[in-house]
This record gives structure tokens, sequence and C-alpha cells, in this order.
């Protein structure tokens, strides 16, 4: 299969080329006059690597807690039309019972097969949590750090946990911390109390990332710079961000992203399954949620708690709104999660070798074509 454009993200630009996809993989680049014939020709639309979401609790009603396989298998079906080719099916603090048939029903589905977007793993946000920075998640789940108990859900889904939150300050010694490494599973520091000292600590003791920057967390003070402090200066550690506007404001995020460099931020939706169904009340983690007008999700505090955007809307907000640079921009749905991940040698980018995800969008932000390892799973009517 060939598929050509003028436009196709490559060496962080967009050059005129030809992509030449073989069994899920780009097999082969070519310059855009090499052949006068193709399967696909997209015009002056842009090409670009398909967008990854490592950290979203569902969609379209259906919420990973709920451990439905219809409702997974539709969530994947319908992810590409917003340019999603793979995410981390994200979980919230509940009881032990829920997690487990959550992870268990996330493996079910992945052993079984399904369509659209690729499953990665799980991300599994608490219960390891910090109880007054635990945003939406339910205070009386809140757990310690446990190796014994993380191993049950491990068990349960089959491997398939790749990414874990938890507040490395409630990890006596680090000692879960350091098991979840050992297993190759990144630690993403979040719903935490930690100050800059604390921050340092859990990543030179194993943490790669953090969980949603500004929110969660201790805010930036010119005496302690808390862990929105550290994820500025820390440059060679991953942070993911809420990039709606909503959850941080455009100045906020362009101030993140400016800090970060564009290598290391990754955006994520933290979205909910109120994504895709509309204005209304919506059960999360256990407790009501309201769905304003303008998207965003309110629990009855009136704190804010979880989204419903779509990656392609946040790529929009970075680029047209907050005026981070393109590179950073479209690298924190691409490359920048798939390497965090450990995905980086076959998900992120356009080049052989490398899984055939990629997503066409036009100069509106509309998803007009997604394929999903050379498969195309979306097509705008």
């Amino acid at each position: 299969m060939l598929i050509k454009s003028k436009k196709v993200w490559s060496s962080s630009q967009f050059l005129p080329l030809i992509l030449e996809v073989e069994n899920n993989k780009i097999v082969a680049v070519y310059d855009y006059d090499h052949f006068d014939k193709v399967d696909y020709d997209f015009g002056s639309n842009r090409v670009l690597p398909g967008f990854i979401d490592i950290h979203t609790h569902g969609a379209y009603g259906y919420d990973t807690n709920d451990a439905t396989e219809e409702g997974l298998r539709n969530w994947t079906k319908n992810l590409p039309s917003e340019g999603v080719t793979s995410f981390l099916p994200t979980t919230i603090t509940q009881t032990e019972e829920v997690l487990l048939k959550a992870v268990a029903n996330v493996a079910k589905v992945y052993r079984e097969g399904y369509e659209g977007s690729e499953i990665l793993g799980i991300h599994f946000e608490g219960p390891y949590l910090d109880a007054e920075k635990r945003g939406a998640q339910p205070l009386s789940c809140i757990q310690t750090p446990s190796v014994e108990q993380f191993k049950k859900f491990q068990e349960a889904s089959d491997n398939l946990i790749k990414l874990i939150t938890i507040a490395c300050e409630k990890d006596v010694d680090y000692k879960l911390t350091k098991y979840l490494v050992s297993q190759g599973i990144r630690v993403s520091l979040g719903h935490s109390a930690c100050n800059y000292k604390e921050s340092y600590l859990a990543f030179a003791n194993g943490a790669s990332s953090q969980t949603h920057v500004y929110n969660g967390m201790v805010g930036f003070h010119h005496r302690d710079g808390g862990q929105v402090g550290f994820a500025f200066r820390a440059h060679d550690v991953y942070g993911e961000v809420i990039c709606d506007g909503i959850h941080s404001t455009t100045d906020a995020l362009n101030t993140y992203f400016t800090a970060k460099g564009r290598h290391h931020g990754i955006m994520i939706t933290d979205s909910l399954c109120a994504k895709g169904c509309g204005r209304g009340s919506y059960i999360f983690g256990g407790e009501n949620m309201e769905i304003f007008e303008d998207g965003s999700a309110h629990r009855d505090d009136g704190r804010l708690a979880g989204s419903t955007l779509r990656v392609i809307d946040g790529l929009r907000v970075l680029i047209e709104d907050a005026l981070v640079p393109i590179e950073s921009a479209i690298n924190s749905c691409t490359k920048n999660p798939a390497e965090m991940l450990g995905f980086g040698d076959r998900k992120g980018k356009l080049k052989v070798g490398y899984d055939a995800d990629f997503v066409v969008i036009n100069s509106d932000y509309e998803v007009l074509n997604t394929f999903s390892r050379g498969k195309e799973v979306f097509k705008k009517d």
C-alpha cells in the first residue's frame, strides 16, 4: 500500500513523501514524485503519527472500571475518530474487587481481539494515593502501597499494567516503586503531596513521569518549587498534562511546554465515560459527576474530575491557543508517550520499521482518516 501527501510529518517537519506499508509496518519512504500511482493521495492534508493517549478512563458511556467487554470494544472501535491509534485504558481508585475485575476485563479483550485503536497496556491510577491530593478519587478506597497486593492486580491483568500513578511519598523505602521498575512498569508521581525534595527523591528511586502536571500536586512556590517546580526544572523527566485549556489555562500550558522542552511533555485527555455523550449527570469512581456545556466535568463539591477532551482537540488547543511550538505539540501525543512507555522503537514516528499508525488531518484539525497497524480504522464521511 502506498500513501502520498505533500505534508508528511518526518524529521520534525512536514515533507512531501510517499509511505509504503506492508504487513502492518512502514517498509519504505520515498520522495513525493517516486510513484505516479498510489493507493491514497491525501494532497496537502497533514499526515501525522497516530496519537497515543496514555491516560484515559473511558468514553461513549463506558469506564474502564465497568469491566464490560462490550463497552471496551466499542471504545477501541470509536477512538480512531479522534486520531488515536493506541492507548492505555486507565483505572480509578476503587475496591480491590472492582480493580481486579477491571484489569481482568482488559486482559480478556486484549487476548480475544477487538477492532480500532490498539491497547498497549493498562494505566493503573491509584489506589496508592495521597488523601488530600486525591481529586476525584474516592477517599474510602485509597490504600497504602503494597507489593503483595499489587502482585494480585499484576496477575489478574496478565502483566498488562504498563504504567501506575502513585504518591511515592506514601511508599515506605520505595519498596513498591522499586518492584514496579524491576518489572518494567513505569511509575508516575501523581495525586501526591510531595514537595520539591521529595519529588526528586521519587525519581532518583525509579519514577519516570508525573501525572497530569498542575493537577493533584503541590504547586509552585519560590521557596519550595513543589512538584510543579520540579516539572519545570527536571528536563529529563516526562510529565503528562491535560490539554483542554480548562484544567490548565493556555498560558499555563505554554509555560509548561516552554520549560519542559520538545521531548518530555505528554498530552493526555484524562477522559471520562461521558466523552462523546454530551452534557448531563454521570457516575465516575462511584461518585456523581456533572458535565457542563463547555465539556468540563465536576464533582458535587465543584472540583474538576477528568475531562471530555479528544486528542485532536488538544492538539489544536496547544498549537492555536497555547501557541506551543508545533514540534512540541505533535511530539506530546506521538513520540513522547511512546518513548516513555518503552514503545519508542515501533510507535510515535513515521519511519521504516515502525508500525503503520498514522492520522490524516486537515487545516481545521478535522480527522479525515486514521490507520492503525496499516489498517484504515476511520474515514470521515
